[in-house]
């Protein structure tokens, strides 16, 4: 009973069989590695905030929630809602630009 069952079973990968295993040689490349990792994961973390924020102002802005914190610059409700999308493109291209050289 038990071999039917491992014979339907899938075939399970390893998931280090492709990994590059390259020791850590000196205190100073692993230093670089840990700072190149902190980098990363602060970046990523930084943008995730700030596009939760941005996704926060836009919810307000469509249930009419919001602070009136454009209206004090721009009267329309398509303007204000360009202020929106123009921040979510910079949070965007500050990600994008975040990932280059990863």
């Amino acid at each position: 009973m038990t071999d039917e069952n491992d014979s339907q079973r899938p075939m399970h990968s390893d998931p280090d069989k492709e990994a590059i295993d390259e020791p850590t040689m000196s205190g100073a490349q692993e230093a670089d590695e840990t700072a190149w990792m902190l980098k990363q994961g602060a970046t990523v973390g930084l943008i995730s905030i700030a596009l939760v924020l941005v996704l926060a102002l836009g919810l307000l802005q469509a249930t009419g929630s919001a602070i009136d914190i454009f209206g004090l610059f721009i009267e329309s409700a398509l303007g204000q809602w360009l202020v929106v999308g123009v921040l979510a493109l910079v949070v965007l291209a500050a990600f994008g630009w975040s990932r280059v050289g990863v």
